[in-house]
């Protein structure tokens, strides 16, 4: 497998004083195509930095990430912002801005509305949807952009039960649909990461302390033996 991502003794630090917060520390991780990795923990723990530090929306201030030279990414929040424009133009201007002509931009925007199911709407006003749709909306503008790399930062936190499953279906199917597509994604319903992820990546207080294929962490003996944190996380004992 082709590595994309290598992230080597990174932290994050916000602020410059005594009393600056340290968001990362020590975090080594190496990602390969493909997968799907969640990241889990406490609020607070890290997760929407690592995530942002993974996508370049923030520098390590100290050691260093490295991305696979011409890896395309794209970054889904978990309230995404929608520009006041239809359905459709929100999804094209992306494609546009990266240099698509604008009749082509459209094209492929319709055709990514309509893997997410949202043709139908295409030009209602993004902003007046309800959350589920926005985020479909959302997740159709990211993948329009043909990225090997998906990253998603609670994705369905703020939706109700019935979005939550569209949402986490699409992502599913986005993930499975065979172009080797990797998603990181971070995520508090652990049902959810044992439908979608491969790998769990469990984070405290900044640090990642433990890194498993998803059996290992939710199944056998190896999570309770040699990651006790992480252990009691998943029965329910650390929030």
């Amino acid at each position: 497998m082709t590595q994309q991502l290598e992230i080597a003794n990174a932290g994050v630090r916000y602020g410059r004083s005594a009393a600056a917060v340290q968001a990362l520390r020590g975090v080594s991780l190496r990602i390969q195509a493909g997968e799907r990795v969640a990241l889990v923990g406490a609020n607070g723990c890290g997760k929407s930095t690592l995530l942002r530090l993974m996508h370049g929306l923030i520098a390590p201030s100290e050691g260093t990430v490295r991305h696979q030279v011409g890896v395309q990414q794209a970054m889904l929040f978990q309230r995404p912002y929608l520009m006041r424009l239809s359905v459709l133009n929100n999804v094209a201007l992306g494609l546009w801005l990266r240099g698509t002509p604008w009749a082509q931009a459209r094209d492929k925007a319709l055709h990514a509305l309509q893997r997410v199911g949202m043709d139908a709407l295409v030009q209602r006003p993004a902003r007046k949807l309800s959350g589920g749709q926005q985020q479909r909306v959302a997740l159709a503008r990211a993948w329009a952009l043909s990225p090997q790399v998906l990253l998603l930062d609670e994705p369905t936190a703020s939706l109700d039960p019935h979005a939550k499953r569209e949402v986490e279906a699409l992502i599913g199917d986005l993930a499975r649909q065979g172009s080797g597509m990797t998603v990181l994604f971070a995520s508090h319903n652990l049902g959810q990461v044992k439908r979608l992820a491969t790998r769990v990546v469990y984070l405290e207080h900044g640090r990642v302390l433990a890194d498993l294929p998803v059996q290992d962490f939710f199944g056998g003996t190896l999570l309770q033996t040699d990651y006790p944190q992480a252990h009691l996380f998943v029965k329910g004992e650390l929030a």
